[in-house]
């Protein structure tokens, strides 16, 4: 039996592609392709690839419609929403997305972010460098985690990961999402669903890990923003357009809630011109929380041992759903 083709388009430096391909099991030849080369080169290798593995490289119209062989699209990211999952499933090709493999990094970024506006601490490095020793501290401008009633709206991998970090700072943890845990796993996990409404009024943190859909586009926007409390922090390392920028830099500028951290922006990379970069009650970070070294071999190993599912077959596992179908 011929060995199977997996063509890895990617936008990634060479000692992670390495690190990835070195997963490649007995049986896979992996070819790797720079998302950066021309379109006919990309479509020149996935025309006749068993399998496509895609990270930081976009998949045109053109290009899936050339995968005449291929049995699956196998994303190394958690989120989704760049690939045309409707075209997918005109041409019958399943997408699976990896997002456990990131659970971890994202959870701890959040987390990291609601620390660093809790106890300033961009300020506070900032006014150290130039000599200005407490000047970033006044005894009245920090806080702790504990007891701070913290909502989060999405509550899959991260999200739950989020609420046990979380806890071990002791704060309060409630949820909303449209899918409930049972009552024994919010038993399990010390949390409770409240409506979304409830989670905007009533939080000290609110922390977003839900994907970007049609129902989430803009969830955090001008309106919601309004009812939040003034001493409130938003946090947001799902997908930038899950919140109104517009509105957000709004209500940041007019104090109408105490700071943000933000790791995803509507646009990508940012506009050195966006406001949200010169305000100082934000804590900002290029679309990083998921890439940490650790990740990639997590990425790898499922992506692989999902592929060679398939390969001997069975279903592969964590089928992108299109929820706007």
């Amino acid at each position: 039996m011929a060995n199977a083709k997996v063509v890895f388009l990617h936008g990634l430096q060479q000692p992670v592609v390495d690190a990835i391909v070195s997963f490649n099991p007995a049986g896979f030849n992996t070819v790797v392709v720079s998302g950066r080369d021309p379109e006919e080169i990309q479509i020149d290798a996935i025309s006749d690839a068993d399998f496509i593995v895609v990270f930081r490289a976009k998949l045109t119209e053109r290009m899936l419609r050339s995968a005449k062989k291929a049995r699956l699209i196998q994303l190394l990211s958690a989120g989704y929403d760049s690939i045309d999952l409707k075209l997918l499933r005109e041409l019958k090709i399943p997408c699976a997305n990896n997002g456990g493999a990131n659970s971890r990094a994202v959870s701890d970024h959040a987390v990291m972010a609601m620390l660093s506006l809790y106890r300033r601490l961009s300020a506070a490095d900032d006014a150290m460098r130039a000599g200005r020793w407490s000047a970033a501290i006044d005894g009245m401008n920090t806080f702790e985690m504990a007891n701070k009633l913290v909502g989060i709206l999405g509550f899959g991998n991260i999200g739950q990961k989020v609420a046990r970090r979380v806890q071990g700072f002791d704060a309060i943890v409630q949820y909303c999402d449209i899918a409930p845990q049972s009552p024994g796993r919010e038993r399990e996990l010390n949390v409770k669903r409240v409506s979304l409404e409830e989670l905007f009024r009533t939080s000290d943190i609110l922390t977003c890990h839900a994907p970007l859909t049609s129902q989430t586009r803009h969830i955090v926007n001008r309106e919601r923003l309004a009812t939040m409390k003034p001493t409130a922090i938003l946090i947001n390392t799902s997908r930038g357009p899950v919140v109104d920028e517009p509105a957000l830099i709004e209500a940041l500028q007019q104090k109408r809630i105490a700071g943000a951290g933000v790791d995803v922006f509507e646009k990508e990379p940012v506009d050195p011109a966006n406001p949200l970069l010169r305000l100082e009650n934000v804590v900002l970070s290029p679309h990083s929380a998921g890439t940490t070294w650790d990740t990639w071999f997590r990425r790898a190993d499922f992506a692989y041992k999902n592929m060679k599912r398939v390969w001997d077959g069975e279903a592969p596992q964590a089928v992108a759903t299109d929820y706007d179908s």
